[in-house]
């Protein structure tokens, strides 16, 4: 078994001696819920129809990966964001969701080393769209959620819509889409680095060169190559000089 290392407070890495080149590696691909940004955004949308704490608690099962269906642990939490407004989701979006700390700058030096950037995610396209734009990221993957017409115009359905890579980006997809990108760009999957907190999150950081665990649950931090207990995601460049 490796044996994980405290490197600094705070800070922990297994199977490997840092500090490690950043330019070795030409892809950084983030999980966004709870590792871009401050908050689960389907929680934070529940909470608009009253039904948080109904939701949090799928959520919280399936990032421990208690939840071995991923997808069907979605459509049930999307399921009860019907009736929730696109108003309601720009309130979410203005007052609740923050990017995390360091991002800007691990994003920044990243892009400085030559690294495309990456964002992968189980969440909605909705915010994903916007923390692209906020953060000059290359490339995102997110579920697109359906919206009412006619008489209830600018509502949620409950449903997501499908997209002509397939339905939901659950574990699975996020691996896919790495691999996808790796190949677009003519890398390795041994030159992208992974970032997530999640179950979700492990097969794309089972493939790629680097695994990072930030602030994660504790079957990810597990497996994780880093792990980033303390501090903003910017502790990565600790290790990546």
């Amino acid at each position: 078994m490796t044996t994980t290392t405290e490197f600094a407070p705070g800070l922990t890495v297994r199977g490997f001696t840092p500090p490690l080149k950043l330019s070795d590696y030409k892809l950084i691909a983030f999980d966004m819920d709870s590792t871009l940004i401050s908050i689960e955004c389907v929680d934070e949308i529940a909470d608009a129809v009253g039904k948080k704490a109904e939701v949090a608690a799928i959520t919280e099962a399936a990032m421990r990966g208690e939840i071995t269906d991923y997808k069907d642990s979605l459509r049930q939490r999307v399921k009860l964001l019907r009736g929730v407004t696109i108003a309601d989701m720009e309130r979410v979006y203005t007052e609740r969701l923050r990017i995390n700390p360091g991002a800007a700058e691990l994003i920044s030096a990243c892009k400085a080393a030559g690294l495309k950037v990456l964002l992968v995610s189980g969440g909605f396209t909705f915010f994903s769209e916007r923390v692209r734009q906020t953060l000059g990221i290359d490339f995102t993957r997110a579920n697109v959620l359906e919206v009412e017409s006619g008489p209830n115009c600018g509502q949620l359905t409950g449903r997501m819509v499908d997209q002509p890579w397939g339905d939901i980006c659950d574990g699975a997809e996020k691996r896919r889409t790495l691999l996808e990108v790796a190949s677009l760009l003519g890398i390795e999957a041994s030159e992208c680095i992974a970032m997530g907190d999640g179950a979700n999150d492990l097969p794309m950081m089972a493939v790629a060169g680097l695994s990072v665990a930030y602030h994660a649950k504790p079957a990810v931090r597990a497996q994780a190559m880093v792990a980033i207990h303390e501090g903003g995601l910017n502790r990565l460049l600790e290790i990546l000089r």
